[in-house]
C-alpha cells in the first residue's frame, strides 16, 4: 500500500512541477519578451484534449457496463 501511495504521490508532484516549470517558462511577466523563444515540456492543449476524451470514454463505458448489469 505504501508503494502505491508513493507512486501516486510522486506522479502528482511530477505533474505539478512540470506545470509550474511550463507556466514560468512561457510567462511574459517572469521572463520578459524572451518567453516566446522557450519551449514548454508538455503541450497542455493536447493534454487537455486527451483528458476530455478519456473522461467521455469512461462515462460511456460506465453507462454500458451498468446497462449490462441491469439486464
Amino acid at each position: 500500500m505504501r508503494t502505491l501511495f508513493g507512486m501516486i504521490l510522486g506522479a502528482l508532484i511530477l505533474g505539478i512541477g512540470v506545470y509550474m516549470h511550463d507556466s514560468m517558462a512561457t510567462s511574459t511577466v517572469a521572463n520578459g519578451q524572451t518567453a516566446q523563444e522557450r519551449r514548454t515540456i508538455v503541450n497542455w492543449d493536447v493534454a487537455q484534449t486527451n483528458w476530455e476524451a478519456l473522461k467521455t470514454r469512461t462515462k460511456e463505458d460506465w453507462a454500458k457496463l451498468t446497462a449490462q448489469m441491469k439486464s
